[in-house]
């Protein structure tokens, strides 16, 4: 007689019905990181925002997302992760209407900021109850692909929504999208989603999630301005801050009885490399996405939604990731694929490079495909590496783990690709000797406010120039830390063949 604890159930209608919900809440969260890049162009002429607003307004969504997601995965395992997505949906709705109507830059940041609050409720929740519904191994990873075509797609989709959307409207518009899908989730989620707890009895370490804040957020900020402005006192005391917050953070892990962060999953090859494999993949491809709309726009001088079209081939390649996962594992194993797309995702960012300069997009196109492809990959499978390694009643902080990898990941390829980009950029214009002092600074910081407020030709050439080497240049570096990453996927990550194993066993 079949033994039902070797057998794990396996899921049915409602169950896949259920994912469907799942996997809008994280697509409308990953759009949410990537729409508003088009708007750039469209925001200076309204807000007036300076340069290092910009990279504020990019990325404070993902930096508040990264600096709560462990708080937020141990809350959904103790609270009922359910109960805290649904809230997090009611919030997130809420916040996407103060953004639509900001009146100016500061206002703009302060809701991304708000947004990623409520986000922060709903990324780790979506994963654990994929986690706690599939509990029969082939079906999880399958889940667990189209869970993450989600998250990889909505990122490559936002420029294209934002794209149709700014084509139409004003810039606000990227943010009201959110609330109709919020209050379909809300429904979907109330009557299709089980609720699953984790570890109960136990209260959140408060002083645990303080420290991980203070970790994370400052050591973002200090990178961002090292490379944005130089290193300064305000850079090394936020380096500072964050450094002694990590190491008191994980110090006291170490002694808890049920830690906020299980340190000891990082023993695990599987778990470490897979988290650091899908924060290096969200890295390169949020970062390049970042510069890369605005280079369409600015230099090729694309419409929004001309732009958004132009880079639906990443969004198509991601989305075919379905097809090709299932062969890949059971050919290489986990690891060697995990490294095999990593791979695939440098040649597409180097190809990027390469192809720039060309008049014809096709290049760009084609390059864009090879790099959806090959980051889909990584991220599937690195995600179901993280979530797979750990016990069921952990998979809410194992979630969590995976989301910050992501955002944390996302956030610092925006903020150091980003600010990179400025640098070379800056570095590289060649402007008219003869230039005045109030239109120098205006060029110098950055192509949207030189476009916007600059009239003579020549310069307005230079400045496109420069950005257009800088996008060069910044893709080449992204390319080659994808190429370490898949090195380090390959060798230290496992590549047993589980899906053959099982199917086996079967």
């Amino acid at each position: 007689m079949t033994d039902l604890n070797l057998t794990p159930r396996l899921a049915g209608p409602r169950e896949w019905a259920a994912l469907v919900v799942l996997v809008l809440v994280v697509m409308l969260l990953a759009i949410d990181g990537t729409v508003l890049y088009l708007a750039v162009p469209s925001l200076t002429a309204d807000l007036s925002p300076t340069a290092t607003e910009v990279l504020w307004i990019g990325d404070i969504y993902a930096f508040v997302l990264a600096g709560l997601l462990i708080t937020m995965g141990n809350v959904a395992d103790r609270i009922g992760r359910k109960r805290l997505l649904l809230t997090g949906s009611a919030a997130f709705g809420a916040a996407s209407v103060l953004a639509a109507f900001a009146p100016n830059a500061e206002a703009l940041i302060a809701a991304r900021a708000l947004l990623g609050v409520a986000g922060a409720t709903l990324m780790p929740s979506t994963l654990s109850i994929v986690r706690s519904m599939f509990l029969d191994p082939v079906q999880r990873t399958r889940a667990i692909a189209l869970w993450s075509v989600g998250a990889t797609a909505g990122a490559a989709l936002g420029p294209l929504v934002g794209g149709v959307l700014l084509e139409n409207f004003w810039w606000g518009s990227v943010f009201l999208i959110n609330v109709p899908i919020m209050m379909l989730a809300l429904v979907g989620g109330w009557f299709l989603l089980p609720e699953s707890r984790g570890t109960v009895g136990h209260r959140i370490d408060l002083t645990s999630a303080a420290l991980s804040i203070l970790a994370i957020v400052p050591l973002v900020y200090a990178v961002k301005r090292w490379i944005g402005t130089g290193p300064d006192t305000l850079m090394l005391l936020a380096a500072a801050v964050g450094l002694l917050a990590g190491w008191a953070f994980l110090r006291r892990q170490s002694r808890l009885a049920v830690p906020l962060l299980d340190v000891s999953l990082f023993r695990l090859p599987a778990f470490a490399g897979a988290v650091g494999a899908n924060a290096l993949a969200i890295f390169a491809f949020l970062g390049l996405l970042f510069f890369f709309s605005q280079y369409l726009q600015m230099v090729r001088g694309y419409g929004p939604l001309q732009a958004g079209l132009a880079e639906l081939p990443g969004t198509i390649a991601s989305i075919a990731v379905i097809a090709v996962i299932g062969f890949l594992v059971l050919r290489m194993g986990a690891g060697r694929s995990i490294g095999f797309g990593l791979g695939l995702g440098a040649l597409g960012l180097a190809g990027i490079g390469a192809t720039a300069p060309w008049e014809s997009y096709w290049g760009l196109g084609a390059s864009l495909a090879v790099l959806g492809l090959g980051i889909g990959i990584g991220m599937t499978l690195s995600t179901d590496s993280v979530v797979s390694a750990v016990p069921k009643e952990r998979s809410g902080a194992a979630a969590a783990i995976a989301e910050t990898g992501y955002e944390l990941g996302g956030a610092l390829g925006i903020a150091v690709l980003g600010s990179l980009q400025t640098a070379i950029y800056r570095s590289r214009l060649e402007l008219p000797q003869n230039l005045d002092a109030a239109e120098r600074a205006t060029v110098n910081e950055s192509l949207a406010s030189t476009l916007a407020t600059v009239d003579d030709s020549a310069v307005l050439a230079a400045a496109r120039d420069a950005f257009a080497s800088a996008m060069q240049m910044t893709s080449f570096i992204a390319a080659a830390l994808l190429l370490v990453a898949a090195v380090i996927a390959w060798r230290v990550i496992p590549s047993t063949r589980v899906g053959k194993v099982h199917h086996d066993a079967a």
